[in-house]
Order: structure tokens, then C-alpha cells, then sequence
């Protein structure tokens, strides 16, 4: 017979890496913040943004905190995929780890740029990473100017009546006409959602599926450019 004495949960530490690049002349300029898609890392997301490295900025790279394991047994632990949030379905949890996932950005953000000199921020999500932007320039609308989300949606429900607070953010919802594994109607009406509420947002379709392309980069910089970011 046994008899239950205590139970709860212990935190466990793990390291997350990040990388902070600039281009262009030293002094004030903006801050680009990259996350990447499900099972991606760091050093494939800037392999397939590179072309973001023309705009003059700060780049920060952060990697997702959960690994996924790699089933094949091919590459080393360093290189195998991340996970921003856990997600069973369940939206109450889903939250939560977004939640928890937007504490350590914020915490990387601060860490990393504390000493920087910029002028404005812009975050860009693709896929999961689209899900957790949108939820983090929603809940932290002062640490944002500008988002480009690609392959994903803005979570609007989860923000009734407080969406109007975050109205300054500039929002281009890029997705894939041919997306298969994200439909774009959701993300088209949360744009929407945004833009009755005062927003200067967009919904852009692009001839493309959910996959990372060279049009959606392209189409970043261009509506970057036109809304004062330069290149370098």
C-alpha cells in the first residue's frame, strides 16, 4: 500500500539561443524580430530570411524554447527543430503557453537590446511563429510598431476589448493563396477584425502555399520599405 505525500511541479532550465546581427551604418535604426516555424531553428530561419539583411536594422534571431525531437536520429540536438508553445487543442492551455513563450521573448528582447539605440520594432512570425506573434504584440502593444505575420493567425478572440490599445501597430498579414496546411479566410477576417478596430492593417494573398518562399520575404521588404524602413 501506498500513500501519496506531495505532489507539484519544479522548474527545469534549458538554454535558448538567440542572434543579434546589424546592418547598415552605426546608430539609431530600427529592431527586426524573427520566429521561426514549427520545428525550424535559428540557423535555418536566417538562411531562408536572408534576404531581410538588405534593410538596415538590428536582427534578432531568438530560437523556440521546446525541442522536437528529431525521430531519425540525423542531426545533432543543436540542430534539431523548436517549438514556441505546446498545444493539445485544449485553447485555456494553448494561452497559457503562449503566454509563457511571450515572457521569454520579452526577456531576450530586453536582455539583448538594452544598450541599442532604436527607433521603432518590428516583429515577423511565419507559421507558429505567426500564432505567437500576433498574441505577443497584442498583449505587449508597447514593445511593437510594426508585425508581418506570414503563414498564420492573429488570434483577435483572445483579446475582446483590449485590441483597441495596440490600434498604433502596423499589421501585413501575408499568406499563401495555395495555403493548404494554414486556410487563409480565418486570418483574412481576424485582418479585418483589426481594421474595424482601427488598425492600419493588411491581408495580402500571395501565389504561394505554407511553405517559406522568396515571394513572401520580398513582399516583407517592400511594404517595410514603404513605411520608412531603408536599406542598407
Amino acid at each position: 500500500m501506498s500513500e501519496i505525500l506531495k505532489t507539484g511541479n519544479s522548474a527545469f532550465i534549458i538554454d535558448v539561443p538567440f542572434e543579434l546581427l546589424e546592418t547598415g551604418a552605426v546608430g539609431k535604426k530600427p529592431l527586426i524580430i524573427y520566429l521561426h516555424g514549427y520545428n525550424q531553428n535559428i540557423e535555418y530561419f536566417q538562411k531562408k530570411v536572408n534576404l531581410m539583411l538588405e534593410l538596415e536594422a538590428y536582427h534578432l534571431f531568438i530560437q523556440a524554447p521546446y525541442p522536437v525531437y528529431d525521430t531519425k536520429r540525423k542531426r545533432k540536438v543543436s540542430r534539431w527543430g523548436r517549438a514556441w508553445y505546446l498545444y493539445d487543442g485544449e485553447q485555456e492551455q494553448f494561452i497559457r503557453s503562449m503566454e509563457k513563450a511571450s515572457e521569454f521573448i520579452e526577456k531576450v528582447i530586453k536582455e539583448t537590446t538594452a544598450e541599442l539605440d532604436v527607433s521603432r520594432t518590428c516583429l515577423i512570425g511565419y507559421s507558429m511563429g505567426a500564432y505567437l506573434g500576433g498574441y505577443f504584440a497584442l498583449s505587449r502593444p508597447d514593445q511593437i510598431n510594426d508585425m508581418i505575420t506570414i503563414g498564420g493567425r492573429i488570434k483577435t478572440e483572445s483579446f475582446e476589448s483590449k485590441r483597441q490599445r495596440a490600434d498604433h501597430i502596423n499589421v501585413l498579414a501575408l499568406h499563401g493563396s495555395n495555403d493548404s496546411s494554414v486556410f487563409p479566410e480565418p486570418q483574412k477576417k481576424c485582418v479585418e477584425q483589426l481594421v474595424q478596430d482601427g488598425f492600419k492593417a493588411e491581408f495580402r494573398l500571395v501565389n504561394a502555399g505554407h511553405k517559406l518562399e522568396d515571394i513572401f520575404i520580398r513582399e516583407s521588404i517592400d511594404w517595410l520599405s514603404s513605411i520608412g524602413y531603408t536599406e542598407s
